[in-house]
């Protein structure tokens, strides 16, 4: 029976570390709220495409150009080449917009082109970043632990908004290689499922839990960075016990827990694995304090704004778009 949160708590549960029941119960949430809001743009785009209305199907195309910029502004983290993959997505899309009835073949279909055309953008990320994520490369090394340790017990919100920098996050992103800068925006900001993902990039749906969780360490690993020096003022008896915990547990003791966490803020681990974590956290402030930082990452990702097109640029492709295609327009159009 996979773990997750029950409405009433047993007792053998109250044991558990508070942070498990609060983590998994944001990003359960946030994935909700996410999810509702890109699936009600499809589906509004496929209901108006079967009004067969010349001024649903401009209405259609305007929330398609809006999903697939936002999409690709995100993976190509240049507004010129969002532009063109937006414009040339719903090219190739156009002609079949007829046959889709179902929001979810839509969805599938655009981001398949999309990524397709953003993975061959012309321009390529100043960062130059590596091609594979590597878990021992993206643990904490023994010097961040300790500066965990000093800070002591993390508050998630308070993290996120001291972190909240737009052109950091964007600059992260872009560091990712493009396999895994692709599934996280996927899968985090525009909140598609692991089985949706899969259909768009030919991977099993594990193969993309095990990039989307490099990912995100990768991206936590950057913004972690940013955080202060020195926490909070701390006891010396604090800071020795801090020290002593650090000492005792070193990174290689935390490397199978790593591996999983992911997994385990989305409810997707067994008892079994679940209990070994927590009983892990509840000995380690340090593992305890990373698995803050990977709980605001995700929760950054998946609140980071969207972009949209400029209007003007949006409008002639449309008009580009509807006189390219008249005989798909004139169907379309007829009732």
């Amino acid at each position: 029976m996979p773990c997750g949160l029950a409405v009433t708590a047993s007792s053998e549960e109250m044991h558990l570390p508070l942070i498990c029941y609060r983590a998994k119960e944001r990003v359960s949430h946030g994935l909700v709220l996410m999810w509702g809001a890109m699936r009600k743009e499809i589906e509004q785009a496929v209901a108006l495409l079967a009004e067969k209305d010349p001024k649903a199907l401009e209405q259609a195309l305007e929330l398609l150009q809006g999903t697939v910029f936002s999409f690709s502004m995100k993976v190509c983290g240049q507004r010129e080449d969002a532009e063109d993959t937006m414009q040339e997505v719903l090219v190739k899309s156009l002609p079949y917009l007829p046959r889709f009835d179902s929001p979810r073949a839509l969805l599938v279909w655009l981001y398949r082109v999309a990524k397709n055309r953003c993975l061959m953008s012309r321009r390529r990320s100043k960062f130059a970043p590596k091609q594979e994520l590597s878990l021992d490369e993206l643990m904490p090394d023994r010097q961040e632990l300790e500066k965990l340790a000093k800070a002591g017990p993390l508050n998630p919100e308070s993290l996120a908004i001291r972190s909240q920098q737009a052109r950091k996050l964007r600059e992260a992103i872009q560091k990712l290689p493009p396999q895994y800068r692709i599934i996280l925006v996927m899968r985090d900001m525009e909140g598609l499922s692991d089985e949706e993902v899969g259909e768009i990039t030919g991977l099993k749906p594990g193969n993309v839990r095990v990039r989307l969780h490099r990912a995100r360490l990768y991206v936590r690993k950057e913004l972690a960075r940013q955080l202060p020096a020195n926490g909070p003022a701390r006891t010396h008896g604090q800071q020795q016990a801090s020290a002593a915990a650090t000492t005792e547990k070193r990174p290689a003791s935390c490397k199978a827990m790593f591996a999983e966490l992911s997994n385990y803020l989305e409810e997707q681990l067994d008892d079994s694995m679940c209990e070994q974590i927590e009983h892990h956290l509840e000995g380690c402030e340090p593992c305890k304090a990373f698995l803050a930082t990977l709980e605001a990452t995700i929760e950054q990702l998946r609140s980071a704004p969207g972009e949209s097109p400029r209007r003007n640029v949006a409008e002639k492709a449309r008009r580009e778009l509807l006189s390219k295609f008249p005989a798909t327009v004139s169907g379309l159009s007829e009732g």
